[in-house]
C-alpha cells in the first residue's frame, strides 16, 4: 500500500518549494539588475577616464608627432592607478599609438569598427570585441589647438572582468540567500506544525468527515441546538431549533448575525463568568424552554463562544406529569390491592368459622364507606380520569391515616379549554399530595383534609385545605419555583428528589391556562391552596400568596 504524506509534511514541502522558487526568481532579477547597473557604472567610469585622458596637456602634440615613447611615458602612470582593463591611444588612421596591455600591437589597426563617430568629435560607449577580447569601452577624441580630431583615446573593461565582479557579488548574495532559506525552512516547519496543532492534529479529510457527521447529527437531533462566537454572532443552528423557535429563515441566512437580532433572549442570557449551566429555564422567542449551555474554551478560562441546547418546557412538563400520573395510579392500585387482600383474608376466616352473619355484616361495613365515596364522586364529576384520581387519593390518604373529605357542594361538568385533563390531574394530585405530607408532619394527630372543586361562575375553583404543619412566610414567595420545598429534607434519594417539583409543575399548568394560585393560612393551623382558572382566559394572571 502506497504511503501518503501527512498534511503537515505536504504543507512544509509546499512552503519550502515555493520559497526556493521565490528566492530563485528574486536572485535572477537581482542578478540582471546588478549586471545592468554595473555595466552602466563602468561605462560612465570609462567615459570619464577617456575624456580626462584626451584633455591631458601635451598628449595632443605627442599624438601629432606619433611619439610612441612620449605617449607611453605620459599614460603609463595613469594606467597604474586606473582599474580599467586597458587604455589605448590611436591616430586618425585608426592605428595603435599606445596599448597598455599589448605593446606589440603598435602601428597595427584598431579593432571594433566603432571609431567613425569618435573621429567626428563625439564621445561614445560601446561593447565590442577588441584585440584582447570583448569589452565595455568608451572612446573620446583627442583635439589639437584648432579643435581638430587628431587621435582617439579608448578606455575599456573586459566582460570577463565584469563577470568576475558579478560572481563575487552573487556569491555574497547567495550566502544571504542560503541563510534566508534556512530561516524559511524553520519558519515553514514551525508554521505547519502550529497549524496542525490548531487542527487538533487532524488531517483535512478527517475534518471534512467530522463536519459532515456534525451536520448529520445536528439535523437528526430532536433538541434545538445553536452556537455563538465570542462576539455573540450565530455560527450554528440546527433545523429543530428553527422549528421550535418558529424561525423561517434558512441556516445560511442566519449565520453571522448577532444572536439578539435572531432571537428574543433575556438580557443576561450569556454571562461571561458562567462556563456551564444545566437545565436552566428561560424564555426564547416568547417560548419557555429548558436550556443547557456550555462555553467553547479555546484557551483555559477564556470562552470563545457558547453552545446551547434546549427543549420545549411543555414537553418536559407533559412527560413529568404523565410519569407522575402513572406512578400515582400504580401506588393507588398497590394500596387498594393491599386493603383488598386484608379484607379477603378476614372474610375467608369468618367463612371458615361458619360465622356467616358476621361475614355479611363485615362486607356491608367495608363497602358502605367506599360505595358512598364512589357514588358521590361519580355523581359530581364527569371526567372518568378525575374520578379515578380522587378515589385513589382517598384510599391512599386513608391508608396513611389521613381522612380526605369532599365538600358537599363539589360539582365539575367541564374542564377549561386552556387546561388539559392531564394538567388538571397534575394540579389536583400535587396539591393533595402536598396536603397529605403536611398533615402527616403536623402535631397533634392528623386532621381531615378538605377538598372543594367547582366549575360555577365561569371559572374552575379548586381549594385544598389542610391542618398540617403550615408553610413558613419566608418560603411562600418562592414556593412555586423549581427546587423550592416546604418539606423537611429526606434521606430517601428516590422520594427526596421529587421535592420542589410537584408545586412547580402545578403552578406552571395554572399559569399557562391563564389562572392563579393563592396561598393562605388555615385556622387553627395549616394551609389553604386556592386555584382559580377561568373558562375563557383573557391573559396570564400569574401567582400570588397571602
Amino acid at each position: 500500500m502506497k504511503r501518503r504524506l501527512s498534511f503537515q509534511v505536504k504543507l512544509f514541502l509546499s512552503l519550502v518549494l515555493f520559497s526556493c522558487l521565490l528566492l530563485a526568481l528574486l536572485g535572477t532579477i537581482l542578478f540582471h539588475f546588478i549586471d545592468r547597473q554595473l555595466h552602466h557604472d563602468l561605462g560612465q567610469r570609462a567615459r570619464v577616464q577617456a575624456s580626462e585622458i584626451a584633455l591631458m596637456p601635451g598628449l595632443a602634440e605627442k599624438v601629432a608627432r606619433r611619439d610612441f615613447a612620449g605617449i607611453a611615458a605620459l599614460i603609463q602612470p595613469l594606467r597604474n592607478q586606473s582599474d580599467a582593463s586597458y587604455i589605448v591611444i590611436g591616430d586618425t588612421q585608426e592605428h595603435h599609438l599606445y596599448h597598455s596591455e599589448s605593446p606589440e600591437r603598435l602601428n597595427l589597426p584598431m579593432i571594433g569598427g566603432d571609431n567613425a563617430e569618435v573621429l567626428q568629435g563625439k564621445t561614445i560607449i560601446s561593447v565590442r570585441k577588441g584585440g584582447i577580447g570583448v569589452s565595455l569601452r568608451s572612446k573620446a577624441p583627442i583635439l589639437n589647438a584648432q579643435h581638430q580630431v587628431i587621435g582617439i583615446v579608448s578606455v575599456g573593461y573586459l566582460t570577463s572582468y565584469i563577470a568576475n565582479i558579478n560572481v563575487s557579488l552573487l556569491w555574497q548574495a547567495s550566502l544571504y540567500g542560503v541563510a534566508l532559506l534556512l530561516l524559511l525552512f524553520i519558519f515553514s516547519w514551525m508554521f505547519s506544525r502550529n497549524l496542525k496543532k490548531q487542527m487538533f492534529w487532524l488531517e483535512p479529510k478527517d475534518i471534512a468527515l467530522l463536519v459532515l457527521q456534525q451536520k448529520a447529527l445536528l439535523e437528526a437531533m430532536y433538541e434545538g441546538v445553536f452556537a455563538v462566537n465570542a462576539e455573540r454572532q450565530l455560527i450554528l443552528i440546527n433545523r429543530a431549533a428553527r422549528e421550535l423557535l418558529d424561525i423561517q429563515q434558512s441556516e445560511s441566512e442566519l449565520l453571522g448575525k448577532p444572536l439578539d437580532a435572531v432571537l428574543q433572549i433575556p438580557a443576561a442570557f450569556l454571562r461571561q463568568h458562567e462556563v456551564k449551566t444545566h437545565d436552566h429555564v428561560t424564555v426564547l422567542n416568547q417560548r419557555q424552554v429548558i436550556v443547557n449551555r456550555v462555553a467553547i474554551e479555546l484557551e483555559p478560562g477564556e470562552p470563545g463562544g457558547w453552545v446551547c441546547s434546549f427543549r420545549d418546557k411543555n414537553d418536559i412538563n407533559t412527560l413529568s406529569s404523565q410519569l407522575s400520573q402513572v406512578k400515582r395510579y400504580a401506588d393507588n392500585l398497590r394500596i387498594m390491592r393491599h386493603e383488598q387482600l386484608n379484607w379477603t383474608a378476614t372474610l375467608v376466616g369468618l367463612l371458615q368459622m361458619q360465622r356467616y352473619d358476621d361475614a355479611m355484616r363485615y362486607i356491608h361495613a367495608q363497602s358502605a364507606g367506599a360505595q358512598q365515596v364512589l357514588d358521590f364522586v361519580s355523581a359530581r364529576f364527569t371526567s372518568p380520569a378525575l374520578c379515578g384520581l380522587l378515589l385513589g387519593k382517598y384510599v391512599s390518604a386513608r391508608e396513611k391515616g389521613v381522612e380526605l373529605k369532599f365538600d358537599p357542594a363539589c360539582q365539575l361538568s367541564r374542564i377549561p379549554a386552556a387546561l388539559s385533563e392531564t394538567a388538571l390531574m397534575s394540579v389536583i394530585g400535587n396539591l393533595l399530595d402536598n396536603a397529605v405530607d403536611a398533615t402527616l408532619n403536623a402535631t397533634p394527630p392528623a386532621a381531615p383534609i378538605e377538598l372543594y372543586i367547582s366549575g360555577r361562575n365561569q371559572e374552575l375553583l379548586i381549594e385544598v385545605a389542610d391542618q398540617g404543619c403550615g408553610i413558613d412566610d419566608s418560603i411562600k414567595p418562592h414556593l412555586f419555583e423549581q427546587g423550592v420545598t416546604s418539606k423537611p429534607s429526606s434521606n430517601d434519594d428516590m422520594f427526596g428528589a421529587e421535592h420542589g417539583i410537584g408545586l412547580y409543575l402545578a403552578a406552571g399548568y395554572v399559569q399557562q391556562a391563564g389562572g392563579s394560585i393563592e396561598i393562605s393560612d388555615n385556622s387553627p393551623q395549616g394551609t389553604i391552596f386556592s386555584v382559580f382558572i377561568p373558562f375563557q382566559p383573557a391573559a396570564l394572571t400569574g401567582l400570588s400568596h397571602e
